[in-house]
């Protein structure tokens, strides 16, 4: 079993595809550590020996991943909430940071839509 950063990689998957179970890498990423460790990309991580996964997990600690990287990135939102930066306060109120409108769409962000009844117009 692939253990690498305290996370298993899927047992099923070429290793090029697992990896990027990791945070912080991605394929790139990825393509390139399997490229350094000198892996064949469409291995299974099951077919993997114990000499591949320990060339990975020392190639892996090369960049800053898993719980490292996520406190990395919650400070930074935290110091920019602190500041009440522009940024900062979207970040508080649960809404788009990088411009995006909100009048339609920004689901993901706001929640979902809760449906409001209209008034009725007036008859003459």
């Amino acid at each position: 079993m692939a253990r690498i950063a305290g996370i298993d990689l899927p047992r099923e998957k070429a290793i090029l595809y697992a990896l990027p179970v990791l945070y912080g890498i991605g394929r790139k990423n990825a393509a390139e550590i399997i490229e350094k460790a000198g892996i064949d990309p469409r291995k299974k991580t099951k077919e993997l020996s114990e000499t591949e996964v320990a060339k990975l997990r020392e190639l892996c600690e090369e960049y800053v991943i898993e719980g490292d990287l996520r406190r990395e990135v919650y400070g930074n939102i935290r110091r920019l909430m602190e500041i009440g930066c522009y940024r900062g306060l979207r970040h508080r109120r649960g809404l788009p940071t990088k411009g995006q409108r909100t009048r339609s769409n920004a689901r993901t962000r706001k929640g979902k839509a809760k449906t409001v009844a209209g008034k009725k117009k007036a008859r003459k």
